[in-house]
């Protein structure tokens, strides 16, 4: 098992009992903790409505797949976690951007709060592909 740290995704919450991610298995998968749209540069929520949020959070689990050795497109399952499911729809739409055409398995639930105010949260599970 390997625990995954990178600068390019924010860190966890200070003293917070979790890793960003976690590398396991005979066949090397990620187990990507669930990501809010913080800007890692600033530390701070970023600006704008689903949109915004929901890139934001995409940037992040792409940047802390790519710290463990894999890519969007390895991605087997996502959950997402929407605090108004209204935003469902501007969700997907930068989803379905992001992925392109590869469509993991994915679950949507609808949430009461997420941490720092956040709209939108998203965890995804991939496998690492050796060459």
């Amino acid at each position: 098992m390997r625990i995954i740290r990178t600068e390019n995704a924010p860190a966890p919450v200070a003293g917070a009992p979790y890793s960003q991610a976690i590398v396991a298995g005979p066949g090397e998968m990620v187990f990507a903790s669930g990501q809010v749209p913080v800007d890692s540069a600033t530390g701070a929520l970023v600006d704008g409505g689903i949109t915004e949020q929901t890139g934001q959070v995409l940037t992040n689990v792409a940047a802390v797949l790519e710290a463990a050795g894999a890519e969007m497109s390895n991605v087997v399952k996502c959950t997402v976690f929407l605090t108004d499911m209204a935003d469902f729809a501007a969700m997907n739409a930068v989803y379905a951007e992001r992925f392109g055409n590869h469509a993991p398995a994915r679950s949507t639930i609808g949430v009461a709060a997420l941490p720092l105010g956040a709209r939108v949260e998203i965890e995804a599970i991939a496998v690492i592909q050796t060459r």
